[in-house]
């Protein structure tokens, strides 16, 4: 996933802030689930409006000490868990009249730039990436995997066309000296045909590892179906993508539920389909020129969103058959 970075952190705002609070309508109050908390912007922004209540989520508990400053202020309107988006179905909200899930999928310009977690290729030491309750890092995928495995991670999650030698090159490597980030990066330059790019050399392969490590594939698929699972009728379920994988995934599930008839796991037998969300944008919203300005970065970002309408907690979706070949490479993690 591609941080949501700005020049400079004082000024931290999240993308598409102002059209995420126009189609959540939080001046009409009700209970926000912030699935991607980080700096707190949205829930910040959501909490000014004084009917609401914000959950908020996040795996890195880095976030904490935010989240502790938001609490003091809004004590009982304000709660934070430490905890995967794709557990939100886990939290007790059936007496919650839960009005509009948000996902922002970039990474902050803190985390990036924090060299304990090692997201960037500038970063210097020791491979990592885990984004907090990960099971194994960068460093563990690098050097125990096969060159092939190595190659399906860096094609199917980072989109490199140069995959299959960057692979045996790191092979290569590993067997005479431990693969640092430094390391890591000057194989990658070297293995490239193309020495003549717009973005860094590096860029798609830590894109790659980033969403190994973190497992951000399954874990986006089922923060996807547990939050229409919880949002009440005539909720929101807004999602920031900032790659093309992000955003099919997306793409795909709202319009599986909009557009081809689903039914609820529940509805007697007999009962005719119907279709779970209402799609109102065929296409993304975009950031607009002035927020590119302020925050280049942002021009990456894709919104979706959709309405729920119906009131259903299980039901029929083939999201997980339609990307089980990126769940089968993930799932060589087991190896790890």
């Amino acid at each position: 996933m591609i941080a949501t970075i700005i020049p400079d952190v004082r000024n931290h705002y999240p993308v598409l802030l102002n059209e995420i609070i126009s189609i959540i309508a939080p001046q009409y109050g009700g209970t926000f689930i912030d699935c991607t908390f980080g700096q707190g912007g949205y829930t910040k922004k959501i909490l000014n409006f004084e009917k609401t209540k914000v959950i908020a989520l996040d795996r890195d508990l880095e976030s904490l000490k935010k989240a502790e400053e938001i609490q003091k202020k809004y004590e009982n309107r304000f709660l934070f868990k430490n905890i995967k988006f794709s557990e939100l179905d886990n939290l007790k909200l059936k007496k919650e009249n839960i009005k509009g899930v948000i996902f922002d999928l970039g990474y902050s310009y803190t985390q990036i730039k924090d060299p304990q977690k090692g997201l960037s290729f500038e970063t210097i030491g020791e491979l990592n990436m885990k984004m907090g309750i990960n099971d194994f890092s960068a460093k563990e995928v690098i050097n125990v995997l096969e060159k092939k495995e190595l190659a399906q991670i860096f094609k199917y999650f980072g989109d490199e066309k140069d995959s299959n030698r960057i692979a045996h090159n790191i092979v290569e490597d590993r067997a005479t000296r431990e693969i640092t980030t430094e390391e890591l990066v000057r194989i990658i330059e070297s293995s490239k045909r193309k020495k003549k790019r717009k973005t860094h050399s590096a860029t798609k392969v830590f894109q790659a590892l980033r969403i190994f490590v973190n497992k951000e594939i399954s874990e986006l698929i089922h923060g996807l179906i547990n939050a229409a699972k919880v949002v009440k009728k005539d909720g929101i379920i807004a999602v920031v993508t900032f790659h093309s994988l992000e955003d099919k995934i997306v793409k795909y599930f709202f319009k599986s539920l909009s557009e081809n008839k689903s039914v609820s796991r529940y509805m007697p037998k007999g009962e005719e389909k119907i279709n779970l969300f209402k799609s109102l944008n065929k296409k993304p919203i975009v950031p607009s020129e002035k927020e590119i300005q302020e925050n280049p970065p942002s021009r990456s970002a894709k919104l979706r969103y959709v309405i729920k309408k119906e009131d259903f907690y299980d039901f029929e979706t083939d999201i997980m058959d339609k990307f089980d070949h990126l769940i089968k490479i993930e799932n060589l993690s087991k190896k790890l």
